[in-house]
């Protein structure tokens, strides 16, 4: 009931079949995680908030426009991808991560829930060949390293509110590892999206590239 309160809140345009698949994103998860360790024992009962909700962050900076293409590089059980491709179910989403065992977990979430929107493969990012409106992912290494696997991954014609770019879901300090860019940066303080403690030091870091 939190989860849908919170959604309801944060995300009023939501229709019933959204909240009906968030809603059954919990205990999927909690399930999974039974099997392979996605999310770590201490944080289980918060997969609403650190893990659904941060995942949504992204879309309080963008709405992504009919038929905009999202990869999600490292996408561990399906975050931020999964949550997204909710929200935007006129959207196209790639999931991918170099575990198999995880990307089964995203296949078979989404199978549960009716995500078809979703395409989930096994592989490294530098070995995939093909181009995305956007690049999405959480914290999965530094962002120099993060601008080097997304490296001729985004499209050069944008038609969103926002140029086509990297979407970084990032805590902690990281204002070294973006002072020498030579890119144009934004940060998003997420606590100014969502009230929730847990928010008070999280950021999406937008990459125009």
């Amino acid at each position: 009931m939190l989860s849908e309160n919170l959604l309801k809140k944060y995300f009023p345009e939501l229709n019933d079949l959204q909240i009906r698949q968030f809603s059954k994103l919990e205990d999927l998860y909690k399930d999974w995680n039974e099997k392979v360790n996605l999310i770590s024992r201490k944080d289980v009962e918060n997969i609403f908030v650190h893990h659904v909700l941060h995942s949504l962050a992204i879309a309080k900076v963008v709405k992504f426009e009919f038929g905009t293409s999202i990869l999600d590089i490292g996408t561990g059980g399906g975050f931020p991808g999964i949550p997204l491709a909710i929200v935007f179910p006129d959207c196209k989403f790639m999931l991918i991560d170099s575990i198999g065992k995880k990307i089964k977990v995203v296949k078979s979430v989404a199978e549960e829930i009716n995500l078809t929107n979703v395409y989930a493969q096994q592989i490294r990012a530098e070995k995939l060949n093909a181009k995305f409106d956007f690049i999405v992912s959480r914290a999965v290494c530094t962002i120099p390293e993060f601008i080097n696997y997304s490296k001729k991954k985004i499209n050069s014609k944008s038609f969103n509110s926002i140029s086509n770019g990297i979407l970084y879901l990032k805590g902690g300090d990281f204002l070294e590892e973006i002072e020498n860019l030579k890119y144009f940066v934004k940060i998003f303080n997420i606590k100014n999206f969502f009230q929730e403690d847990f928010f008070q030091t999280k950021k999406v870091v937008y990459i125009k590239q």
